[in-house]
C-alpha cells in the first residue's frame, strides 16, 4: 500500500522553527520527485516546496529562504524544515509524491500533478 505520513507539525512562535517529516512506504522513494503543499482554512492548496530524485529543488516565493527541503532516501523519508515561521504560515501540510520521471517546473508546485498525498499535519505560528 502506498502511504505517505506527515508528523512534526504544531504550535510555534513567529520567527521559531520546526521540521517536518513525511515518512514513505509502499513504493520506491528514491524514484519519485517529492512536495510539500499547504491549505489554510478557506483557501487553496499552495506547492511551496519540491525535490526531484536528484535533489534539485523548486520553492514557491512565500517560503523560498526561509524553508528548505531534503530527503533521505536510505530512511524513505521527506524533510522540510521551516524557519524564520510567520503567523502567514499557519496551515495544515502536506506530502505528496509523483512517479513523473520528469516535472516540468511550471507543473512541480501544481497540486494535479500529485495522486499520492499525506494525511497532514497542522502548523500554527502564534504568540
Amino acid at each position: 500500500e502506498v502511504q505517505l505520513v506527515e508528523s512534526g507539525g504544531g504550535l510555534v512562535q513567529p520567527g521559531g522553527s520546526l521540521r517536518l517529516s513525511c515518512a514513505a512506504s509502499g513504493f520506491t522513494f528514491s524514484s519519485y520527485g517529492m512536495s510539500w503543499f499547504r491549505q489554510a482554512p478557506g483557501e487553496e492548496r499552495e506547492g511551496i516546496a519540491y525535490i526531484n530524485r536528484d535533489s534539485s529543488t523548486t520553492y514557491a516565493e512565500s517560503v523560498k529562504g526561509r524553508f528548505t527541503i531534503s530527503r533521505d532516501n536510505a530512511r524513505n523519508t521527506l524533510y522540510l524544515q521551516m524557519n524564520s515561521l510567520k503567523p502567514e504560515d499557519t496551515a495544515m501540510y502536506y506530502c505528496a509524491a509523483s512517479s513523473r520521471s520528469w516535472i516540468p517546473i511550471s507543473w512541480r508546485l501544481s497540486p494535479n500533478t500529485y495522486r499520492t498525498w499525506g494525511q497532514g499535519t497542522q502548523v500554527t505560528v502564534s504568540s
